[in-house]
């Protein structure tokens, strides 16, 4: 069937409420036409629909680097970050769709949303997931019914991905390795939003790859970096906080600790949650470890290890035998606090760049 076929059948399925399937027609005529710049952007919209908001993000940026002039592209992307939370990512694509289509006042009206979220978040007011979209903020789409609240999970692929990926973490950043081996620097994408991290990574001839997890923790997106190496991309995500990731993805049960008011004094202080049976205050650990930095004038890997130290003191069983098991069988490379990543399987070694891990016969 020929991708303008697929494409219109698509078209039929989302007017009938049938998501997946559009999203399953629109995948076939990528394939067959992938620089289709509209494809992308309308598989975005049916992804909306299904909540599948890290995939719309991917969809929509991949749609505007196909056809910078697309104005429907720039407000899905902007849309979709903002059902994600991530409102300066949303504002600026917004904005530029708002100079391509000047009458359009939806881009408007969510410029405006994203200013007042931005605003709250900038006055520690609490902005709770579950909250409705209110009457006055609600945009009228092409052909579609208003957004259902956000949910807090993400709609995933359930297919095995092409590429393996780890992560490690540091006080001040994350890096997360996908091993893909003699890929071409100009066939990997990646971007950076405030809790997002989108990966695409197209070869001709092949499938292509894509891994966009909604982040544990918010990032600098300025600060981030990506190196493309002989047998993996390596991404480095500079922390907006320095606290401990318990996950790389973001999760029900792993929330993000909160922000603190400033009006919150003495025994009020909050300490961040815990899934954990034991609950450990990362705000007292941190303030700690930093005194002891000062105290000791520990610098580089010292600081760094004394770092992990604390942690391992404080940490609970769990917790303990992940760190333990993630260090010892990759040599190392890779320090886990995730029992439940690390349990059931051999954690790879993981070498930083410019060096590779050689097995030595005694």
């Amino acid at each position: 069937m020929a991708s303008s076929d697929l494409e219109i059948k698509a078209k039929e399925a989302f007017i009938d409420d049938h998501f997946e399937l559009a999203v399953d027609l629109y995948t076939q005529a990528i394939a067959l036409n992938p620089n289709h710049a509209e494809l992308y952007a309308d598989r975005a919209q049916a992804n909306l629909k299904l909540d599948n908001f890290t995939g719309a993000v991917a969809d929509a940026s991949r749609a505007i680097e196909l056809d910078p002039s697309l104005s429907k592209a720039y407000f899905r992307k902007g849309t979709a970050c903002i059902k994600l939370e991530e409102y300066q990512t949303a504002k600026a694509a917004l904005e530029t769709g708002a100079s391509l289509a000047p009458g359009d006042s939806r881009f408007t009206n969510l410029i405006k949303e994203c200013d007042q979220r931005i605003e709250e978040e900038a006055g520690d007011i609490p902005i709770h997931s579950s909250e409705k979209t209110t009457p006055g903020n609600v945009v009228p789409m092409e052909v579609v019914q208003p957004f259902n609240e956000l949910s807090d999970q993400v709609i995933v692929a359930s297919a095995k991905p092409k590429y393996r990926h780890e992560y490690y973490q540091k006080p001040e950043e994350v890096v997360v390795t996908i091993f893909a081996k003699g890929i071409p620097a100009e066939s990997v994408s990646v971007e950076f939003g405030e809790q997002i991290l989108s990966v695409s990574i197209s070869v001709p001839g092949e499938d292509a790859y894509h891994f966009q997890p909604r982040l544990f923790g918010k990032i600098i997106p300025s600060k981030c970096r990506y190196d493309v190496l002989s047998t993996k991309v390596e991404i480095r995500l500079a922390k907006a906080e320095s606290i401990l990731w318990k996950s790389l993805e973001f999760s029900k049960e792993n929330t993000v600790p909160q922000k603190v008011n400033a009006s919150v004094t003495g025994s009020q202080r909050p300490t961040y949650p815990s899934s954990k049976p034991k609950r450990v205050d990362w705000d007292k650990l941190e303030a700690e470890v930093k005194k002891e930095e000062k105290d000791e004038k520990l610098d580089g890997d010292a600081a760094l290890n004394k770092f992990f130290q604390n942690i391992y003191s404080d940490a609970d069983e769990d917790t303990r035998r992940a760190m333990k098991k993630s260090f010892v069988e990759s040599n190392g490379t890779v320090l886990s606090t995730n029992w439940k990543e690390v349990g059931s399987k051999k954690v790879e070694g993981s070498p930083p760049d410019g060096m590779e891990m050689k097995k030595w016969e005694i």
